[in-house]
C-alpha cells in the first residue's frame, strides 16, 4: 500500500458472495458506513457493475449528494468506486476457511488532494472511519477469529 492509501481488514463468518451482494447495492452502504457521512442511496433498486454511476445522499455538517463511478469490479471478490475528486474506495473479499477476509481501502493516490488537506492529514483520518465501518461489517456478518 502506498503512502497515499490506507487499508484495514477483518475476517468475518460469511461467504464472499453474501458480503459482495450488500456492497453491490448502494442502498446497503449507509448500514455499513462508520464515518457517519453516508445517509443513503439516491436509488434503492440498482445493482452495481463496472462503469455504473450511482448517487448517494451524504452529510458532513450539511447535506449534499455525491456521484460515484464503479472503476473496478470482479463479481464476489472486488468492487471499487471513485467520485468527482478522484478518490477511490475499494473493497476486496478473500475467501478463507469458514469465512471471508474483508479489506477496505481508501486510495487518494489518483486524486488531486489540495495541499492544505494533506497537511491536515485529512485523507489519513479515513483510517478511523474504515475501522468503524469494518466493525459494522463484523456486527452484521459475525466475527471469524483466526
Amino acid at each position: 500500500m502506498g503512502d497515499r492509501a490506507v487499508s484495514r481488514s477483518v475476517t468475518v463468518a460469511a461467504a464472499p458472495e453474501e458480503i459482495f451482494e450488500l456492497l453491490a447495492h448502494p442502498s446497503g452502504h449507509a448500514e455499513l458506513d462508520g464515518s457517519g457521512t453516508v445517509q443513503g442511496a439516491l436509488r434503492d433498486d440498482e445493482r452495481l457493475a463496472l462503469g455504473a454511476r450511482f448517487g448517494m445522499r451524504m452529510r458532513m455538517g450539511v447535506p449534499y449528494r455525491m456521484t460515484n463511478e464503479v472503476v473496478e469490479f470482479e463479481e464476489g471478490r472486488r468492487i471499487a468506486w471513485r467520485h468527482v475528486g478522484g478518490h477511490v474506495w475499494r473493497w476486496e473479499l478473500e475467501p478463507v476457511d469458514g469465512g471471508t477476509r474483508v479489506t477496505e481501502t481508501f486510495d487518494w493516490g489518483p486524486a488531486r488532494v489540495p495541499p492544505a488537506l494533506e497537511l491536515a492529514r485529512i485523507p489519513r483520518r479515513n483510517a478511523q472511519a474504515i475501522e468503524a465501518t469494518l466493525a459494522n461489517v463484523v456486527e452484521r456478518f459475525g466475527s471469524l477469529e483466526q
